[in-house]
């Protein structure tokens, strides 16, 4: 099988494998943010050469609490019941923190979401990831 981008990423700078059941929700979800905006910026980059300003102001969109909520609603019927459980644990994790401009109810599917594409992404899922978002993306209709 391929090395993942994790995989790959932690040999190179030697750092040792850890077993992803001892991240909390909240730590997958850190990283899930991160991988999940990267995603949608690849996405909006490819959609044309245009200010960065622009591209900022595209991105935020879709990668705020609200849109990521709405997401995973339309997901949760593609999940296996382990990923279910993941996004369960990730939302149901109590944060010291809030998004601004979002419902508790928001954030909270939101930090579901991103604890799932983080587990994902550090069991080099990397292709499950894109594949969810892709799905999310057009189950919403977003244009990129």
């Amino acid at each position: 099988m391929e090395k993942g981008i994790d995989a790959y990423i932690k040999e190179q700078f030697g750092m040792p494998d850890v077993d992803v059941r001892t991240y909390s929700p909240l730590t997958l979800a850190y990283i899930g943010d991160g991988v999940f905006d990267l995603v949608i910026r690849s996405l909006v980059v490819a959609g044309g050469n245009t200010r960065a300003s622009a591209l900022h102001r595209r991105t935020s969109q879709i990668v705020k609490a609200r849109t990521q909520a709405q997401m995973i609603e339309r997901l949760l019927p593609e999940l296996t019941q382990e990923e279910e459980e993941i996004y369960r644990r990730g939302r149901n994790a109590k944060s010291p923190t809030m998004a601004k401009n979002a419902t508790m109810s928001d954030y909270r599917k939101a930090t579901g979401f991103e604890a799932l594409v983080g587990w994902l992404y550090v069991r080099d899922e990397f292709p499950r990831v894109v594949e969810l978002v892709r799905a999310g993306v057009r189950g919403l209709g977003l244009k990129l």
